[in-house]
Parts: C-alpha cells; sequence; structure tokens
C-alpha cells in the first residue's frame, strides 16, 4: 500500500505501475487493483474509466518526460560528443525517477488500443529521431566514425532501455555514476 500522503489518484496509478511491470499488463485486473489500493472496485471508476485510460497514461507521461530531457540538450553545442551525453544521461534521468513506470513504459506499450497505439508508436519514432540526428552529424563531422546509423541507435537504445532492470536490483551506483559509465561504453565505440 501507498503511503497516506498520496491522492487516492496517485495511489491507484502507483500500484498499477508496480503490478503491471511485475505481472504484465494483461494479468492485473481492475479489481485486484482496486483490492490492492483498499479500495471498493467501483470506487476506481471514480478516477480512471479503464485499465487501458491507466496504462495511457502511464505511458504517455514517461513519453512526455523522455522529451523534456532531450529538450535539454543545448542544440547550440557543436561536440556531438557532448550532445550525445546529454541526451543520454537525460534518458536515464527519466528513468532513475520513474523505475516502476519505466518498466510498464518499456514493456508493456503494445497493450495501448487505436488509436494511441499509433500516436505511442510515432512519439517513440520522433524521439529516437533526436539521437539519430545526433549520431548522423557527428558522423558527418567526423566525430564519430561511419557506422550503420540504425544499429547504432538501437544499440544505445537498448542500452538505456535496460537500465531500469539496474535500478530494480539495488545496483549501488548513483544515477550520474551509472549515465557517465553507459555514456563512457557507448561514445568509446562511436569514436574515431
Amino acid at each position: 500500500m501507498a503511503t497516506a500522503t498520496l491522492t487516492t489518484r496517485q495511489n491507484i496509478r502507483q500500484t498499477a505501475q508496480k503490478l503491471f511491470r511485475e505481472r504484465g499488463y494483461a494479468a492485473v485486473g481492475m479489481r485486484e487493483l482496486a483490492k490492492e489500493v483498499g479500495i471498493e472496485a467501483p470506487s476506481i471508476y471514480n478516477h480512471y474509466k479503464s485499465k487501458d485510460d491507466l496504462l495511457r497514461e502511464i505511458c504517455f507521461d514517461i513519453a512526455d518526460q523522455f522529451f523534456k530531457a532531450s529538450e535539454e540538450v543545448d542544440v547550440n553545442e557543436k561536440s556531438a560528443t557532448k550532445k550525445m551525453r546529454a541526451a543520454i544521461k537525460g534518458h536515464i534521468s527519466v528513468i532513475a525517477k520513474n523505475i516502476e513506470a519505466s518498466g510498464v513504459f518499456f514493456q508493456e506499450w503494445m497493450f495501448l488500443e487505436e488509436p494511441d497505439l499509433a500516436k505511442f508508436k510515432k512519439l517513440r519514432q520522433e524521439y529516437e529521431l533526436k539521437f539519430r540526428d545526433i549520431i548522423e552529424k557527428g558522423m558527418k563531422k567526423g566525430d564519430f566514425k561511419p557506422m550503420n546509423v540504425k544499429l547504432v541507435t538501437f544499440t544505445i537504445f537498448s542500452a538505456l532501455n535496460a537500465t531500469y532492470d539496474l535500478y530494480r536490483t539495488g545496483e549501488k551506483l548513483s544515477q550520474d555514476e551509472i549515465a557517465d559509465e553507459i555514456a563512457n561504453l557507448l561514445l568509446k565505440g562511436l569514436k574515431n
């Protein structure tokens, strides 16, 4: 159960994030969620009209946070290495602040219903393009060695998105230490 300082809506969302991540979206019912929160099943519908409504809120909220983090990358910075480091740190920062929600975002998004699923996929592509742009420009400038951009982007996101598992295991490194180590490893592979 969540603390008394949370609103019922916040408590429902926090509990849903935990259950969706632990058991999977499809395995969690609204009655079970209401029971975990400590409210009557019909009361949950005063806060969320459906389980899909909850999933939509979680996924789009985390997507919004990733976009906000990417906006903090200095567009005037000339160094592709510094831009990529900032993008990596921003991405990991969102995950570190939202472990449960990030797990849902990465693993359960495919359960979104249309038209939300199509919107979500488009957002993911737009976000990925921000990283691809840094990589492509870095290659053109000679900051990064020429490589398959799609493969590089896939590798970067695979590494970054798996960090939520690292936090869940109780890793003792700080968010900055994890971000720096991952950035160092990835950037080393990109350098000439």
